[in-house]
């Protein structure tokens, strides 16, 4: 077996020929090494035919700090096998995973190169319909296939260990649930927004629902996670949306995954106005409210139709409780929506569709405003019993 050591671009193009056929014989191979994420290596490799795929590799350490912050290589086993369980439920919206090599924590997976990053495109000001309709479908399939409406109890269980991810989860309860909220080091603030964020730090009914969203987030393994739904992490293109990067995955509460997309889309939602002419602004959130709505109506329409249909555990086919549960993932997500408005602003990741607003006041009205939204969906979640009146609570709290 090969001993773990840090991928080289020729390492590889040869872990890709050895464990593909699609390049073939005789093919002249190249290596890149492309990726600017904070954790691992990203290659693309390619022959002279056009053929290309990618290899992606976990890093002993974080590489944004070096090796003074070290981490465990096993969440690229994380990776490959929730891409795996999410490709099984859904292949058509999950990265295909062709090879992982637990020893040199290395994952071979098809080249999406014929997308482009959700969030880049948001900032264009792009529009796709099918973005909520296919995402729905996504976060509907992996999540109840994984869940205890599916699986028994045993199964269930076995499979919470194998996922538990504890390095991963740490930089999430921190980065989501604790920085934020006090003047913690790793904060980044812009000087123009300080004052705000310093109300957060003795916002103490605020920090009391936060603490309940944690909690559950602790102690609520409701089926297995992606763990970092953004739109950093959705490739689309006009026809078809792809997830990748689920490092993060763990078993969790379900609205963790689909408040963190719906968070993702108020950013873009709250930074129009910061990013584009006004007549472009509206058009585009007014195609994100849109894309909002429908993203949850897919997503409860569908998941409802699983529970009434395939529900294997008797206890759990009454419709009643099955009604319950879905209004509680509902309040669950607009939760960490508001969760991910707020840390992103004002905790240690910064999101593009605030950072890319040239200018300084306008990039501060668009991150208050943000934080406000977050705050209003924190502490009025169990309130908002339909998507038709958290669409107008963002509108009202973000005019």
């Amino acid at each position: 077996m090969t001993a773990y050591h840090i991928f080289t671009p020729d390492d590889a193009l040869r872990f890709a020929d050895q464990h593909s056929e699609l390049f073939g014989d005789h093919s002249k191979l190249s290596a890149v090494e492309f990726g600017d994420g904070n954790l691992n290596l990203v290659f693309r490799v390619c022959n002279d035919k056009g053929t290309s795929l990618i290899v992606k590799q976990a890093l002993p350490y974080a590489r944004c700090v070096g090796e003074s912050w070290p981490l465990s290589t096993d969440r690229a086993r994380i990776e490959a096998e929730v891409l795996q369980q999410h490709g099984r439920f859904c292949p058509q919206h999950t990265v295909e995973v062709l090879h992982f090599e637990p020893a040199l924590s290395a994952i071979l997976m098809e080249d999406l190169k014929q997308y482009q990053i959700l969030r880049s495109e948001l900032v264009k000001g792009k529009t796709f319909a099918h973005l909520a309709s296919q995402m729905a479908t996504y976060l509907a399939q992996t999540l109840f296939y994984s869940s205890d409406f599916v699986l028994s109890g045993p199964v269930k269980k076995a499979a919470v260990a194998r996922f538990i991810n504890p390095e991963l989860c740490l930089i999430t309860e921190d980065l989501f649930f604790t920085d934020p909220y006090c003047n913690h080091e790793r904060n980044t603030i812009h000087a123009l927004i300080l004052p705000r964020a310093r109300q957060l730090w003795q916002d103490e009914a605020l920090q009391a629902e936060v603490a309940a969203l944690k909690a559950d987030f602790l102690s609520k393994p409701q089926a297995l996670l992606h763990g970092d739904v953004h739109s950093g992490s959705i490739f689309i293109n006009a026809d078809n949306c792809k997830v990748i990067d689920a490092e993060f995955g763990f078993y969790g509460p379900i609205g963790f995954d689909v408040g963190s997309l719906l968070g993702n889309l108020l950013l873009n939602y709250v930074a129009c106005p910061g990013l584009f002419a006004p007549a472009q602004a509206a058009q585009q959130q007014a195609y994100l409210l849109v894309q909002i709505r429908e993203l949850w109506q897919q997503f409860a329409s569908q998941f409802s139709q699983l529970m009434a249909s395939e529900t294997q555990d008797s206890a759990l086919q009454n419709s009643r409780y099955q009604q319950h549960f879905l209004q509680q993932v509902l309040a669950d997500s607009l939760g960490y929506a508001g969760c991910e408005l707020i840390r992103r602003t004002v905790g240690l990741a910064h999101v593009a569709d605030l950072e890319k607003i040239t200018d300084a006041k306008k990039r501060a009205e668009a991150e208050l405003r943000a934080i406000e939204l977050g705050r209003a969906l924190i502490m009025q979640r169990a309130k908002l019993a339909q998507m038709d009146a958290v669409l107008t609570l963002v509108q009202q709290v973000t005019v």
